[in-house]
């Protein structure tokens, strides 16, 4: 070793292996994430903070990316699948044939058949409306709404309602459809777009864009005459609130009849918020995230003249569904809040499902993360007429659908 400054070269081992941890990648490119068993049978019982024994079983699994529930007014349940399915189970059965009728998606990147949702006079008039990612012949996509007729097992007289912008990416495809109690139809739209030279796109911040937006139509899809929009130059008059980035959960609150929706933030950011006519929730002016590579999104998370979310999650748990519980199994649950995660941190295997308690002003009280034994990524959650709480599991051909109910 003459000539050789032994203790430079350990120092340069050690700070090329301090190298290797901070950018999360080893020599060999190990993947990261937590392995994740398959889910098993069930059921499982299991302790959370305040309704403690709980009871998780499976319905019925061997879905293919499940990614959305609507309940039917004869106790079944429509279960999309993000390659492009409905499916029907009735009777904790899964049925075997997918309905007929359902609208060609694209399902490169996080498009495919999203969100689906009934009309409230549905049992008269068996309209289904579903969002998906319509495909185009130059390869590109867009966040859609179609609406059909459901009888028997198929969907009849199906047209879209609402076919936004294509761009050439894979992602910001995704949309969500509930109902308002104006009987409104609201519908979300993608807003994380970048060019073909990676560069983010601002079209959330556009008016004239119905993307990065959530909207509000007639059950027909035209547009109401009190929008908020509707008499603007240069505005969309479908628009109901401006730049979002990919909502994942929208609903009707069942106790105030306001529109909730929660977003994924970037590295960082995922927000719940509380829609107001009109307003502009930010993105991608502002953020509490960072982007993949790490910079801060913006210098500053709130600004002056826009909207502030209910909530945040730092780190990220790519937030996926969401419900406020009313019902009677649970008491403990009455007004939390519940949201489905697909991994938290970045990190692979680390799926689970969050309650929140929120006070009357709306602030956070308390948080818990349940399901963790699991480690599957919770892509929806629903409170079902019965008072159980219904979940989606996202896996490849083995998703499944859960009922939370009260243990024994």
């Amino acid at each position: 070793m003459r000539g050789v400054n032994v203790g430079r070269l350990l120092f340069l081992a050690a700070t090329l292996s301090f190298c290797v941890l901070a950018t999360g990648y080893a020599q060999e490119d190990e993947p990261i994430g937590v392995p994740v068993p398959p889910l098993g049978d069930g059921p499982w019982v299991l302790d959370t903070a305040e309704q403690h024994k709980i009871r998780v079983s499976v319905v019925a699994g061997g879905l293919s990316h499940p990614w959305a529930i609507a309940f039917l007014p004869d106790g079944g349940m429509l279960v999309t699948e993000r390659d492009g399915r409905l499916r029907v189970v009735r009777d904790g059965e899964l049925d075997p044939q997918p309905v007929a009728g359902v609208p060609e998606v694209r399902t490169d990147g996080n498009g495919g058949l999203m969100d689906v949702a009934v009309h409230p006079g549905f049992a008269g008039n068996g309209l289904v409306y579903l969002t998906y990612t319509k495909g185009h012949d130059d390869g590109r996509g867009s966040p859609a709404l179609a609406r059909g007729r459901l009888a028997g097992h198929v969907l009849h007289d199906v047209e879209d309602l609402v076919v936004t912008a294509p761009f050439h990416t894979n992602s910001g495809l995704n949309g969500r459809v509930a109902f308002g109690r104006d009987g409104k139809v609201y519908m979300s739209t993608g807003g994380r777009i970048r060019s073909l030279d990676g560069d983010l796109l601002d079209a959330p911040q556009d008016p004239a864009s119905l993307r990065g937006k959530v909207l509000r139509l007639n059950d027909d899809g035209s547009v109401p005459d009190d929008n908020p929009f509707v008499d603007t130059p240069g505005h969309r008059p479908e628009i109901y609130t401006i730049g979002h980035r990919n909502t994942l959960g929208l609903m009707l609150h069942p106790g105030t009849g306001d529109i909730w929706q929660h977003e994924n933030g970037p590295n960082g950011g995922d927000e719940l918020n509380v829609l107001l006519p009109g307003r502009n929730y930010g993105w991608p002016l502002m953020s509490f995230g960072r982007l993949y590579p790490g910079a801060r999104v913006s210098q500053h998370p709130t600004r002056d003249g826009y909207e502030s979310p209910v909530v945040v999650w730092l780190p990220a748990i790519a937030a996926a569904g969401l419900a406020v519980y009313t019902g009677d199994q649970f008491p403990a649950w009455k007004g939390n809040v519940f949201v489905g995660s697909l991994q938290e941190g970045g990190i692979p295997g680390t799926g689970h499902l969050q309650r929140i308690v929120l006070n009357d002003g709306l602030e956070e009280l308390r948080r818990e993360s349940m399901l963790r034994e699991l480690r599957q990524r919770i892509r929806e959650v629903r409170q079902g007429p019965d008072g159980y709480i219904y979940l989606l599991t996202d896996h490849a051909d083995e998703g499944a659908l859960l009922r939370i109910e009260p243990s024994d």
